[in-house]
């Protein structure tokens, strides 16, 4: 599962901002936010990660793709 760090995401209306983002690309997408570690999990059958990543960044997030 694709993991990134959003350092720009610093409350709940971000996170929520991120998730309806992951949601565009994937509706059916699984979205775990930490904002404490200003990170999210995606579990998506439908795209890739590059996917996800292009999604997040075109939105205006910062994001960098975590390696597990």
């Amino acid at each position: 599962m694709p993991r990134f760090k959003i350092p720009n995401m610093a409350c709940g209306g971000c996170a929520k901002g991120v998730t309806a983002t992951l949601r565009e690309v994937d509706p059916n997408a699984m979205v775990q936010v930490s904002l404490e570690q200003r990170e999210v999990i995606v579990d998506s059958k439908a795209v890739d990660a590059d996917t996800l990543e292009r999604a997040l960044r075109n939105a205006g997030w910062k994001s960098e793709r975590l390696v597990a």
